[in-house]
């Protein structure tokens, strides 16, 4: 029986060598498992983070958008009031330019018309012959600084 006790204190010492060993790499996999999860907190942490900051991204990205389709409205409007405001402008230059075709028509006409009936008129018209009575050459000459004007008194030049 002896032999049968010796076998069993050999395991037992084999049985504790074992449990030592067995705590050591418990204690092991327990560090390990506490420093995975340690480092997968600080990962589900900074994934978080991550996604806020993509989330603000697209919050960002949808105000732009939105801002450039308000600013493409607004550009249609301001383009849309500017050709109404040409197209203003357009039919009164137009207007002022028959204006003024019709003026420049109606002053060419009378022109022309003036330059024809003056000479028909003046047949028409007597021309009044001046004459001056009972003056020599000796006043002529006398009087240079005197203008005679036809039914006027005479004016002297100073």
């Amino acid at each position: 029986m002896a032999f049968g006790f010796g076998k069993l204190a050999v395991l037992e010492s084999k049985l504790s060598i074992y449990e030592d060993l067995s705590k050591e790499m418990l204690d092991k996999l327990e560090k390990a498992v506490g420093t995975i999860s340690e480092n997968s907190n600080k990962i589900a942490i900074i994934l978080e983070r991550h996604e806020n900051r993509l989330d603000e991204s697209e919050r960002a990205d949808q105000l732009i958008l939105k801002m450039l389709e308000e600013m493409k409205e607004r550009h249609e409007k301001d383009k849309q009031l500017i050709h109404e405001r040409i197209s203003t402008l357009q039919k009164k230059v137009d207007y002022n330019a028959k204006f003024v075709v019709g003026a420049g028509a109606v002053l060419a006409t009378l022109v022309a018309v003036g330059q024809v009936v003056s000479p028909m008129l003046r047949p028409l018209t007597p021309t009044a012959n001046s004459a001056i009575i009972g003056k020599t050459s000796s006043d002529y000459a006398a009087s240079r600084q005197e203008v005679h004007l036809p039914g006027f008194s005479t004016i002297r030049q100073v």
